[in-house]
């Protein structure tokens, strides 16, 4: 018998937040982004989950390739683009769109001899300092593309820093959406502008948001990149990470829980042992007092997070018990409580989660 830890995905709820998604931009169409093997949500499930997305978009050329044999026949981007020649043979194989930041990528596509145009994504370095050409420098970049044989269709794309954060004093989305304005001035080429954040900012925003594509991620996978919560948006939660009670302690007064003792009992408690540690892709620096459901209770966890264990208190849940179910994250317990007791986001949990995990779907 296995352990008792299960991630399960919930195929309706990323249909259900897809169409969150397409209800928020309702003019434009829609890549769902994929990367990290679906922020651990599987490839496979991702092409059932988003089906109904106008395209689909990912970091991993070897990935695109796999969804292209699993069946996907609709548009797929490149988000980082490509990193030597031979990808531009791939992606000309098998028609993938790829972004373009870089001279260097320019003079890769300069000097190649395809079967096939490609057809790519100019992407403008607007503030965010990551990828991109700054505004003053994208017009000749683009010129430059025109000219290109092997170039088909360029869209122009930016990427936002601070969408989540509409108080922000420091590079707000209404100056990057200006900048993005000011530099693809009177360029032919549909855009792409909106991640997760700006997606569920697009009703307050309007016309300044309005694009041709949106490139929303975490928001398809039911947690938020804003400080409000996902149900605030109306969406649901896409992975259940479960396991359950394998042990229970009883625990004098003054005693230390875990490794290095660093929680102390501060009366006497019951202490509940489930199968879930770091090394399944809880994090080890998830602190004592991070919310877990035992039961369906919400109670706390305590002392330090091992490989293959966790303890909770047992105190809100008097009749729990070896077998008891416990909920990490997921249905019943928001993924972005739990990152942010863990001083992470909920991105970084689900793509940690570890191969040992076992994984289903309902």
């Amino acid at each position: 018998m296995p352990r008792p830890i299960v991630a399960t995905i919930h195929l309706d709820a990323m249909k259900h937040n897809l169409a969150r998604a397409q209800a928020c931009a309702p003019q434009s169409r829609v890549w769902g982004v994929v990367k990290a093997n679906a922020y651990g949500h599987g490839l496979e499930r991702a092409l059932r989950g988003f089906a109904a997305a106008d395209g689909l978009a990912l970091v991993e050329i070897e990935h695109a390739v796999r969804l292209r044999e699993m069946g996907w026949s609709k548009p797929i981007l490149l988000l980082e683009g490509f990193f030597e020649p031979a990808d531009l043979v791939t992606m000309a194989a098998f028609d993938f769109n790829g972004a373009v930041h870089t001279i260097e990528q320019i003079e890769m596509l300069e000097a190649a001899r395809l079967p096939a145009r490609l057809d790519l994504h100019l992407k403008m370095n607007t503030g965010m300092n990551r990828l991109g050409f700054t505004p003053a420098e994208f017009a000749q970049a683009h010129a430059r593309l025109r000219a290109i044989p092997v170039v088909g269709e360029i869209a122009l794309m930016t990427h936002f820093a601070n969408a989540d954060q509409p108080q922000t004093a420091y590079l707000p989305i209404e100056e990057q959406i200006r900048r993005f304005r000011s530099g693809a001035q009177n360029l032919p080429g549909a855009c792409s502008l909106s991640n997760s954040a700006a997606v569920l900012r697009q009703g307050e925003l309007k016309d300044a948001l309005l694009s041709h594509w949106v490139r929303p991620g975490i928001m398809l996978y039911g947690a938020t990149p804003s400080e409000r919560s996902a149900l605030d948006f109306d969406l649901r939660p896409s992975m259940t990470l479960s396991s359950a009670i394998i042990g229970r302690q009883t625990v004098a007064a003054g005693a230390g829980v875990g490794y290095g003792s660093c929680f102390r009992a501060e009366q006497a408690m019951q202490v509940g042992i489930v199968a879930c540690g770091y090394a399944d892709g809880y994090p080890r620096h998830a602190p004592p007092g991070t919310p877990v459901l035992v039961d369906g209770v919400k109670t706390r966890l305590i002392g330090r997070v091992s490989m293959d264990m966790m303890m909770v208190d047992l105190t809100p849940v008097p009749t729990a018990h070896v077998g008891s179910a416990v909920t990490l994250w997921g249905q019943g317990l928001p993924i972005d409580d739990v990152a942010q007791a863990a001083s992470t986001i909920g991105y970084e949990l689900m793509c940690a989660l570890a191969p040992r995990v076992l994984v289903l779907e309902d």
